[in-house]
């Protein structure tokens, strides 16, 4: 879940912080989670796969000590982050000016091409028989079950650190830029403010998120193929996530995912017991069910949430206030006195 906690913060930068209406998460998703699975596999055969890439062995021979069990990923986790920021570069760049429902539909098409894209060209990533064997980080060192409890430790200092880096940014001068222009666009350039280019840098800031996170979706699975990357799993699952946290707030956006990733996990759990056919057959759409039934039952009961924003005063602006509203019940008990 850690793994999905980053690419919901991710959209939480982009939409939560900037206002951008992206629906078009799972182009970045998959697109990271490509790149991390081309950068750290051995070269294709050319017989049973063809891809592009194929720099593993490479990587690991570089004389770093350990090199084998973290250059590859390193460097392969960067390069997504890297490939899905230029993707948001140039899909925005001509885009960003659109009014929000048009960026949307426009968003939607770009990632459903990079999908057709991806089973389509067969020398590019293997088309639609996708990539086997993705190596995992650190395997090398443990064995068996233990290794599951090394990924986790892995992929939450992962979320841990993205979480921090991208929290330092909101709460400086530019963070409060991106929600000035969230808030209100006029305003913010008649501030003197370049809100296209805000903009511009939240919504590739987001992408990198999302494409770190794809990269270690790809090694946790060590198999992947376009049909992974659906609408509904790859976007509509994420905002599920953000809208039930609460947007523009990085624990909402962490407590969302682990609410919303917690009932698909549960539902499919019951995949697994011998239940009568007219239930196992119904147990997806069950999942999809309870997904909705908790959006609606978190906005009903806060429509900002279970974790909305906080809004920030700077301290100064904060002390003014209060010490205003001291004196104007001193004056008021004075002239009742």
């Amino acid at each position: 879940m850690a793994i999905f906690a980053v690419i919901c913060i991710g959209l939480n930068v982009q939409w939560g912080y900037t206002g951008i209406f992206n629906f078009g998460v799972v182009g970045f998703f998959m697109v990271g989670a490509y790149t991390a699975a081309i950068v750290t596999m051995p070269p294709a055969d050319g017989k049973f796969s063809t891809y592009i890439g194929g720099f593993g062995p490479m990587l690991a021979n570089v004389p770093l000590p350990g090199a084998a069990n973290w250059l590859p990923y390193l460097v392969g986790t960067l390069a997504a982050a890297a490939v899905s920021a230029v993707l948001a570069l140039l899909l925005a760049w001509p885009m960003m000016r659109l009014r929000e429902d048009y960026l949307a539909i426009a968003l939607i098409g770009a990632a459903e091409v990079l999908r057709r894209i991806a089973t389509e060209e067969q020398w590019l990533v293997n088309g639609s028989r996708g990539l086997a064997g993705i190596p995992r980080p650190l395997a090398g060192l443990v064995d068996g079950d233990a290794y599951k409890f090394l990924f986790l430790a892995l992929a939450i200092a992962m979320l841990a650190l993205i979480y921090l880096l991208i929290d330092l940014g909101i709460r400086s001068p530019w963070g409060r830029v991106l929600r000035a222009v969230r808030e209100d666009e006029a305003a913010a350039a008649a501030a003197g403010k370049n809100v296209n280019g805000f903009k511009l840098q939240g919504f590739v800031l987001g992408a990198a998120v999302m494409g770190a996170g794809g990269a270690f979706y790809a090694f946790q699975q060590g198999a992947i193929s376009p049909e992974t990357f659906s609408h509904f799993f790859g976007t509509f699952i994420f905002w599920a996530m953000l809208i039930a946290g609460g947007s523009g707030n990085m624990a909402g956006a962490i407590v969302g995912t682990y609410v919303i990733w917690g009932l698909w996990s549960v539902t499919l759990q019951l995949q697994g017991y011998d239940l009568p056919r007219f239930l196992a057959d119904r147990v997806p759409h069950l999942r999809d069910t309870l997904v909705g039934l908790t959006i609606v039952a978190v906005l009903l009961a806060n429509p900002r949430g279970l974790l909305p924003e906080r809004v920030q005063v700077s301290r100064w602006l904060d002390r003014r206030v209060r010490s205003l509203r001291r004196a104007e019940n001193e004056a008021t008990s004075s002239a009742a006195d």
